[in-house]
Formats: C-alpha cells, sequence, structure tokens
C-alpha cells in the first residue's frame, strides 16, 4: 500500500516527564470533593500520535477535575521517543504490544520487555481507576471507532457509556484478542457486576489531522460525562458537528490471527467492508483460505501494514447488530 501522509506533528512532551506521581510522564490531580477516580491514557502505541496531541493540550491549558481525581498517562513513551515521521510506521512499540500484556500472568512472567516494565508502572493507576480511556488510532484510513470490550464481559456498560458521549458513529464489541488481554479488559472493566468502565477510542488513520481532532473531542467529552470536568468549562471547545443521532454496533465473532508470514487479503480492503455471502474468500493465511463465516460479513480493522508477524491480529470478522 502507499504510505499515508503525515499530517500531524509529534508534540513535545519532555516537559511532562517528571510527572506528579513518582512515576514518569503521569499527572494525577485531586479535587478534594468526593467522585471517581477517572485515567486518561495516550501512547498506548508509539506511533499512534493523536492521543498524545490531545493530552499535551489538555495539560497545558491546566484543567483541573471539579469532582474525584484525574490520572493522565503516557503509556510507551519508550516507543514515542523513537517516532520519526520519515518511517512513522517503526515505532508502535520497542520490544512487543503494550495493549496485549495486561494479564498477570504476563506482567508478572519471568520474561521482561521495556512493555511489561512500563506496565508494572502503570499498573497501580489503572487498578484505581473507576473510569478509563484509552486513546488508539489506525494504521489504515477508517472512519473513527468505540472498541467497547469483550462481549458479555463489560460490553454492554460501556456500549451505553459511548451512547451517552454522541461520539464516534461506531461502537465495536469483540472476543478479545487471542495474543493478550487488553487494557480496558482488566480487572473490574471485564466484569459485567462492576461499575467501573473502559473504553478504548480509535481515532481514525495515525497521521491524519482529522485523528487528532476525534482525540480532543472524545477525550472532552469523557471527561465531561464522568462529571471530572464541568461542562461550563469544556463546552466552548466542543464540536457539535461531531455528534451522531444514532449509532452502528458491531458484534465482532471471529478473529482471524496470522498462521503463517504468507498472509494476503484477497482484496484491497481497508475497513467496514462488507462481504456478501457465506463462504466467500476474504484472505489466504499460508495454505488456509479464509473465508467469510455468515452472509453479510463486517471486515474490522485489517492489518494491512507489513508490521506484523506470525500471532497478529489481521481481521476481525463481525455483523451489524
Amino acid at each position: 500500500m502507499n504510505q499515508v501522509s503525515v499530517e500531524l506533528v509529534a508534540p513535545d512532551i519532555s516537559r511532562w516527564a517528571t510527572g506528579n506521581t513518582g512515576t514518569p510522564f503521569v499527572w494525577r490531580f485531586e479535587s478534594g470533593q468526593p467522585g471517581p477516580e477517572v485515567m486518561v491514557q495516550a501512547l498506548t502505541h508509539g506511533n499512534e500520535i493523536c492521543g498524545a496531541i490531545a493530552m499535551d493540550w489538555l495539560l497545558s491549558r491546566n484543567f483541573r477535575p471539579q469532582k474525584g481525581q484525574l490520572t493522565l498517562a503516557f503509556g510507551n513513551v519508550a516507543a514515542f521517543a523513537r517516532w520519526d515521521p520519515n518511517r512513522p510506521a517503526q515505532n508502535r512499540y520497542v520490544d512487543e504490544d503494550f495493549n496485549r500484556i495486561w494479564a498477570d500472568q504476563v506482567l508478572f512472567s519471568d520474561k521482561d520487555s521495556v512493555e511489561r516494565a512500563r506496565g508494572r508502572e502503570l499498573l497501580p493507576f489503572v487498578e484505581a481507576a473507576d473510569f478509563l480511556l484509552d486513546i488508539h488510532s489506525m494504521h489504515e484510513p477508517c472512519v473513527p471507532m468505540m472498541v467497547c470490550g469483550t462481549g458479555g464481559k463489560g460490553a454492554a456498560k460501556a456500549m451505553a457509556m459511548s451512547e451517552a458521549l454522541g461520539i464516534p458513529r461506531y461502537l465495536m464489541f469483540d472476543v478479545g484478542h487471542p495474543a493478550g488481554l487488553r487494557m480496558i479488559e482488566r480487572g473490574g472493566f471485564s466484569n459485567p457486576e462492576s461499575p467501573k468502565v473502559a473504553l478504548l477510542i480509535e481515532c481514525g488513520q495515525h497521521w491524519e489531522s482529522a485523528a487528532a481532532v476525534i482525540a480532543k473531542e472524545v477525550l472532552l467529552r469523557f471527561l465531561r460525562q464522568t462529571g471530572t470536568l464541568a461542562s461550563a468549562s469544556v463546552e466552548p471547545y466542543l464540536n457539535p458537528t461531531l455528534s451522531f443521532p444514532e449509532r452502528t454496533v458491531i458484534e465482532v465473532t471471529d478473529v482471524v490471527v496470522a498462521k503463517s508470514l504468507d498472509f494476503r487479503f484477497a482484496a484491497d480492503y481497508r475497513g467496514l467492508e462488507v462481504i456478501p455471502k457465506k463462504g466467500d474468500p476474504i484472505a489466504f493465511n499460508g495454505d488456509e483460505v479464509v473465508r467469510a463465516p455468515y452472509d453479510q460479513t463486517v471486515l474490522v480493522m485489517p492489518a494491512i501494514a507489513k508490521q506484523w508477524e506470525v500471532g497478529t491480529t489481521m481481521v476481525r470478522l463481525g455483523r451489524f447488530a
């Protein structure tokens, strides 16, 4: 595929390096009033710079919670430090995907990595959070999408919160990742009986200017919805044209994982294509043909980029719910 133009300029986040929590690049603000523990993370992946732009903007304007506590964390800062706009796909992570390490058996295993060490640093903040927003973007040009976790394990409460935000149009819940547990699935976030809620926003293509607009909009609406920031302080910065009166929900039922380095798609997919008939070919996974599991199969976030390996999730298959 052709490289998407890099329209965004990565912010200099070095001024936020010391934090105020004893953990680098983590800032926490207390209102002194009762309220929820709210956390926002940017830079789960080092080349997803729209979240860093939104977080840098928020911190620089000295917003403070009106109730509860607010934690703002820059995640995989080691990967972000390797950002090169001339090679923008090369710094997603250092050793492994930072969003697949959140199970205890991974975080506390004998194997170590840059990402696992950083995960252990952030773990106390993640576990304390009542509400969590994880800001992401996508390699391929695609409309923004809210990932609401795993069906039957917290997706319903995440979708309810997403509906209240009014953005984006597309909400997705899935069956998890075979390669590991995501931050939004840890602990109470994936327990339907827990009041804890976690959202993962995919803001659009990594380096398109529109992704930064979505990141800022969702961040502000999330902080307003949780009651962390007063409506009066947020609304001057909101864009009402980004609201959607109705949401489209996609239920992901299957995850296609690369079994071979010889993986290729049957067509030039970008995401949200609908495969008309059950059995139609979607991809070739080594010697295996990946076929549509049912009529009107929706393709979600196909991994067209070449930065993948055996075990990587290549595409999710779903249907409109």
